[in-house]
């Protein structure tokens, strides 16, 4: 969708994406957030363009109310005040991840464990690049849930129950 509505390639934009922006001076000049809108994006990195594009999606989607999830992108801050919003928070212990990584991507135990503490840095960076918050915050969510404790189809189950009593 961000390709389309901004006329960039999916390639420019996917290497872009959850990526802050490198630029510190431009971050000085706009302050701690990123997110603001009425800023000239036309000299906006493309991490940051990439960013206002997508949070307008979000909220578009998010009008539609067609009861959508979006996963991850800030969402929880760009939705912020939405009464509809409910914000999830998956997560695992680190073994139990490193074992997941190990399957799903062929890679032995060090390099698993590599890419996750890589992976959770940089979208703590970004989280916080973005928001000027701290990812992960437990207060920031309406629901924590550890997915090694029920898997994903229990976990599933779980929030598919959570958001029917919400109803």
């Amino acid at each position: 969708m961000a390709a389309q509505k901004s006329g960039l390639s999916s390639d420019t934009l996917h290497s872009a994406d959850e990526k802050a922006a490198n630029s510190l001076l431009y971050t000085l000049a706009l302050g701690s957030s990123m997110y603001h809108h009425g800023i000239d994006q036309i000299n906006m990195p493309i991490n940051d363009r990439l960013f206002v594009l997508q949070s307008d999606i979000i909220k578009e989607i998010a009008a539609a109310g067609d009861g959508s999830i979006i996963v991850g992108r800030c969402a929880d801050y760009v939705l912020a005040g939405n009464p509809r919003l409910v914000r999830l928070f998956l997560y695992s212990d680190f073994d139990d991840r490193v074992q997941n990584i190990m399957k799903k991507h062929d890679l032995s135990q060090a390099a698993a464990r590599d890419l996750i503490v890589k992976t959770d840095k940089r979208r703590s960076n970004y989280y916080s690049y973005y928001t000027g918050e701290k990812w992960g915050k437990i207060d920031r969510y309406d629901l924590a849930i550890s997915t090694a404790k029920l898997g994903i189809d229990g976990t599933a189950e779980m929030i598919s129950e959570y958001l029917a009593k919400l109803s």
